[in-house]
């Protein structure tokens, strides 16, 4: 089965969505998640976890996609976390092989970035300097790889 999810990701973010939401959003046909909680869920993320810089909401959509798929259940054994934690660590390595780091300050290096809470307004200009079109592209490249790949029993078609 093919997947593609990166135009639908990129469209989503371009409209205004941030980063995570765009990306969660973009692969609700195979979770299953309706609109409005899938952008709830994901409201937290942008900006690197509320605007705070820290791991880029791209990846954060990218692992609770992986965990609606293929995470473990309740009370779930130390062997099916680790190999759930394995799929994780592959992944944040997939994206950092592309941009050398998970880490929103760092892939903005080089702009003029805050943590302030307050959203910058999304123009234009906002969008011709900002790279994170991009990362958005490659989470979503990468998910979709992996799932093509990895089939998993809780993929819902839409």
């Amino acid at each position: 089965m093919k997947f593609d999810h990166a135009e639908k990701a990129c469209q989503l973010f371009t409209e205004g969505y941030n980063c995570a939401q765009a990306v969660l959003l973009a692969f609700s046909d195979v979770t299953g998640l309706d609109t409005e909680l899938a952008l709830r869920m994901s409201s937290s993320f942008g900006g690197g976890m509320g605007r705070m810089r820290e791991v880029c909401g791209t990846c954060s959509a990218m692992f609770m996609v992986a965990g609606i798929l293929y995470g473990t259940g309740s009370n779930s054994d130390d062997e099916k976390k680790t190999e759930h934690y394995k799929r994780i660590q592959y992944l944040a390595s997939q994206f950092k092989e592309e941009h050398e780091t998970i880490i929103c300050l760092d892939l903005l290096k080089g702009l003029k970035v805050n943590k302030s809470p307050v959203p910058e307004k999304r123009t234009e200009q906002y969008y011709k300097a900002r790279p994170c079109v991009r990362f958005v592209k490659t989470a979503a490249e990468i998910l979709d790889r992996y799932i093509s790949e990895h089939p998993s029993e809780f993929i819902v078609e839409k």
